[in-house]
């Protein structure tokens, strides 16, 4: 039997446990106990249990949802009329939006073998595709390929991670990439 679509007070205890569940994650990592994303998501565990029957579960769920999110945006900026500053909006969007996350550089990793290892690849693509118009819109250095970006982005992710960089030290250390990837 097909899984009915869930009520809409369901689909927003879902939501927020997700949502709680990628900021104590990003927070505290995966040691992080369900009882505490129950309590920052405002509902009871039974209802965490409900819809992730495991934490492992809910770890998963949250990485699918943020990428997932992540992919929507970066094909969202391949409409704008202006390629490189779309470009560089996106990389900062990533940086702003939960990029600085050990789990998101995960997920950006080449050939993982997971769950989320489809929609990582989606993600590529279409940071691929922006890549590749920025360049051709001379916004970009041209010999910058998607393996070094994505190189450049998993280890800015992890190194600011690994060291607790606060806020300035990140914009900083992004403000160099981004510099290094542009056109003079």
């Amino acid at each position: 039997m097909p899984d009915r679509p869930l009520r809409a007070d369901a689909r927003r205890n879902r939501e927020r446990v997700l949502a709680a569940a990628q900021e104590a994650f990003a927070a505290e990592g995966i040691s992080v106990p369900l009882d505490e994303i129950a309590r920052r998501a405002g509902v009871g565990a039974g209802t965490v249990y409900r819809h992730f029957p495991t934490k492992e579960a809910l770890f998963e769920a949250a990485m699918v949802d943020r990428v997932e999110r992540m992919t929507s945006s970066a094909r969202e900026a391949l409409t704008a009329e202006n390629a490189g500053d779309a470009f560089f909006d996106f990389l900062q969007h990533m940086v702003a939006g939960g990029g600085v996350k050990r789990d998101l550089a995960d997920a950006l990793g080449p050939q993982r073998a997971n769950a989320y290892e489809g929609l990582a690849r989606e993600l590529q693509t279409a940071i691929g595709e922006l890549l590749s118009r920025a360049q051709q819109a001379g916004a970009v250095r041209a010999d910058i390929g998607l393996a070094e970006l994505m190189t450049i982005l998993k280890g800015f992710f992890v190194a600011v991670h690994i060291d607790n960089a606060n806020s300035g030290l990140q914009e900083r250390a992004f403000a160099v990439i981004t510099d290094g990837l542009r056109l003079r």
